[in-house]
């Protein structure tokens, strides 16, 4: 820990980045912004985030091409759809410790900034696009491959997506296809929660909440089959 203006102690960033990384950051500039929200500062972790997503999809997509050589193009991509989600990356930056290195400004932190999923997901993948510019793909690659691990292993068969699942079970049942209609949204722009209801006609309903739209809307098909026994 170091010290802080007035004696208050500050969590070690160069120390956590040191063992997170395997590796000292030759410049901890990007990564001070990969952890800057933009109520904090201008220069925020967007950018970064908009890279690490890419290099993110990448080194997930090599990786389950080369760990299930026999699994066709379709539960590839279901696969690597269920793996870089935000719910997903947000709950490996818990897990790596992230949290206390946030910075937010006054109003995210009362809204609960330093526990959403957009947040932390979206600092996650900025992490991973500062590192990749500080270190190169081999490194990130082997960095991801540690991260994710235990949540590649997590499926021995490639998982369907509930929404897709539902609508095959409308179609097997000669139902009609669900519907999804979203009926409250609420929270501040950078951690919204959005309520969604899906319908089978007049046969059943779920309702699910979400930190998007989509993840609201997954949410509810996966409530809606487990109604229906599924």
């Amino acid at each position: 820990m170091g010290a802080a203006r007035g004696g208050i102690l500050k969590p070690d960033l160069a120390g956590w980045l040191r063992t997170t990384f395997d590796r000292a950051p030759t410049d901890q500039g990007p990564f001070d912004r990969a952890l800057t929200h933009g109520s904090q500062a201008a220069a925020n972790y967007e950018r970064l985030e908009f890279l690490g997503d890419r290099v993110l999809g990448l080194v997930v997509a090599e990786w389950l091409f080369e760990r299930f050589p026999a699994e066709p193009e379709g539960a590839l991509s279901r696969r690597l759809n269920a793996l870089v989600t935000g719910a997903v990356c947000a709950q490996v930056a818990r897990d790596l410790g992230v949290v206390p290195f946030l910075r937010l400004g006054k109003q995210a932190r009362d809204d609960g900034a330093h526990d959403s999923d957009n947040v932390l997901g979206d600092v996650m993948e900025a992490l991973i696009g500062a590192f990749y510019l500080d270190a190169g793909l081999d490194a990130v690659r082997g960095f991801i491959r540690k991260a994710w691990a235990e949540k590649i292993e997590a499926h021995a068969q490639a998982p369907k997506h509930p929404k897709s699942a539902l609508q095959e079970w409308a179609a097997a049942h000669n139902r009609r296809p669900p519907e999804y209609e979203v009926i409250d949204r609420s929270g501040p722009n950078h951690a919204p929660r959005f309520t969604v209801k899906v319908v089978i006609g007049k046969l059943a309903d779920a309702t699910a909440e979400g930190t998007s739209k989509q993840e609201a809307e997954t949410a509810a098909a996966a409530a809606l089959l487990e109604k229906l026994g599924n």
